[in-house]
């Protein structure tokens, strides 16, 4: 029976890096992939960044495969995990094809979407802002004629673009009417706070200048009050923060939807509704860690707003209190593929420092935690507002935790 090193779950920027610095310290490592191509949510990534560079994730994922294949890494793709078990001395990872025992485990798992529910959206011709995305870039399909995006945010504005580069008609980019499953994302208070953050990417001068005086709470409330009624554009799309869209319609597929005027507290204007023809909407509710297998092997979880939902709990270097359990990219928080595959880089190092023991592994440790910080610092788009304070919840959890843990062993 063979042992790995280290089963790697997810073969994103994250895995793929760890992936490297495992092989490089001639580790034994697999990784597994449900997906049938390297690269995760890479693949689908093209955005111009500030320095007017493109940023092409289908390029950053091929330099990063040929790099791991190089190395004769055992990349396995099209292989669900869905358990991991923990045994006394070695993990079990099951998977649709075979069971992997291995000594570490770094689950690379990223991200999920959360689509906001309106009424319509199981329609054909409904997706999810992800999955239009998947298909223009990866797939090369394209998702309609003309369409309209509800939701308001990074995600959402990030993708837009891509879409409208793909030679895609967007007729704007709107709120969904208030439900309890999106009271956040229907609240163009909260949403004019967050798209603040991300205004310096605008192509407009204007925009950008007035994003600086934006973090104010008046001025937001004045911004709102005085809202354009044909909204703000970005790359001549209309962005709306006070329009929502109460209903998709349609017989066989998506036809049209019914938009609403709505007040600064996100309220529907009454005789307000318009009916836009489109043949495809798609839907942004944000991301969320897909963490389910570190909580079936028995990680401890926080809750952390700020990181995007609940985080598997660990430290500078990506391990958490199951001794062999590693965690690196979207699982333990929302961010740029750039601060992944750094985390990835700091995982792969950290493993091969505990199955070596080496000095010269542990500078370069040193160096790739701080590296991750300074790609975090110098990231230009953040999916939530706060990750640092996110970011130090869990280093405290962390460290509780593993204080908690030694006090039991004490007692026994």
């Amino acid at each position: 029976m063979q042992i790995y090193d280290v089963v790697i779950i997810g073969a994103g920027p994250a895995g793929l890096a760890a992936a490297i610095q495992c092989r490089e310290n001639n580790l034994d490592v697999v990784v597994l992939d449900e997906f049938p191509r390297a690269g995760g949510r890479l693949l689908g990534q093209l955005h111009q960044e500030p320095n007017g560079q493109w940023w092409n994730g289908i390029e950053e994922s091929k330099a990063l495969l040929e790099r791991a294949e190089s190395l004769e890494t055992d990349i396995q793709l099209g292989v669900s995990v869905h358990h991991i078990e923990k045994l006394d001395d070695q993990f079990v990872i099951h998977t649709k094809k075979k069971y992997f025992h291995t000594r570490n485990v770094l689950i690379a798992t990223g991200a999920a979407e959360s689509p906001a529910p309106i009424p319509g959206w199981t329609l054909p011709g409904v997706m999810s802002i992800g999955a239009a995305q998947v298909m223009t870039n990866v797939h090369r399909v394209k998702v309609g004629e003309k369409g309209i995006i509800v939701g308001v945010n990074v995600l959402s504005a990030a993708i837009a673009r891509e879409l409208q580069l793909a030679g895609i008609e967007l007729h704007s980019m709107a709120l969904p009417t208030r439900n309890v499953v999106v009271d956040e994302q229907s609240d163009p208070r909260l949403v004019m706070d967050r798209l603040s953050r991300i205004a310096h990417l605008a192509p407009s001068k204007f925009i950008q200048l007035g994003s600086k005086f934006a973090k104010y709470k008046f001025v937001q409330s004045l911004a709102l009050k005085y809202y354009p009624t044909n909204g703000i554009k970005m790359w001549g799309m209309p962005i709306y923060l006070n329009k929502a869209i109460k209903q998709i319609n349609g017989t066989d597929k998506v036809e049209s939807v019914t938009m609403v005027d709505v007040t600064i507290n996100g309220d529907i204007v009454e005789n307000s509704e318009k009916e836009i023809p489109v043949d495809f909407v798609c839907i942004a509710g944000g991301l969320y860690p897909l963490a389910e297998l570190a909580a079936v092997v028995g990680c401890p979880f926080i809750y952390s707003e700020e990181l995007g939902g609940h985080i598997p709990i660990h430290n500078e270097t990506m391990e958490t209190p199951v001794k062999g359990i590693y965690v690196a990219g979207n699982i333990t928080g929302i961010e740029s593929s750039k601060v992944a595959r750094e985390q990835g880089k700091v995982a792969g190092l950290a493993i091969a420092h505990k199955e070596l023991n080496s000095i010269d592994i542990e500078e370069k440790l040193q160096a790739a935690v701080r590296n991750v910080v300074a790609t975090r610092d110098a990231a230009s788009i953040q999916f939530h507002p706060g990750i640092s304070e996110g970011r130090k919840k869990v280093s405290t959890a962390f460290q509780e935790t593993m204080k908690t843990q030694k006090e039991l062993e004490l007692v026994r």
